[in-house]
């Protein structure tokens, strides 16, 4: 049996792909290099959110209820992540259902999207930054 090789990218694929997901991660050992692309954040973000009572939807038009239905493009509407050397800002846009109390529903927001950014990816999630685009009421 022959000995089987392992093609590495060319420096050129590299830098292209690490302009596409600035996000890289080095390891302590360095057995190589891990990158995180922005949408991966901007999902984690997106569930996190959804997970906290009181939120109807993100970007005002996906329910919880159809978020297992749609691709995964549409469970990022809504959340803006910028990603800075190891700092993530996100910006949310989001529903709330009525009878919650917003400041609070956000607070809660707020401390659920940095701990899962924080504990699944490992950058510092500086900023969580809230709009609310309305008010469902329930029918």
């Amino acid at each position: 049996m022959g000995k089987r090789i392992e093609k590495r990218p060319a420096k050129q694929e590299m830098k292209a792909a690490e302009e596409h997901n600035p996000v890289v991660l080095m390891d302590e050992k360095d057995v190589g290099v891990v990158q995180i692309a922005d949408d991966v954040v901007a999902m984690i973000a997106s569930l996190a959110t959804t997970e906290v009572e009181g939120v109807s939807a993100m970007a005002g038009n996906i329910t919880n209820e159809l978020m297992s239905k749609v691709g995964m493009k549409k469970l990022t509407k809504g959340v803006r992540v910028d990603v800075l050397e190891n700092n993530v800002t996100v910006d949310l846009v989001m529903t709330v259902e009525y009878g919650y109390n917003i400041p609070a529903t956000c607070q809660q927001v707020q401390t659920k999207v940095k701990a899962a950014i924080e504990n699944m990816t490992g950058l510092n999630c500086t900023d969580v930054n809230i709009r609310i685009a309305g008010v469902k009421v329930r029918a």
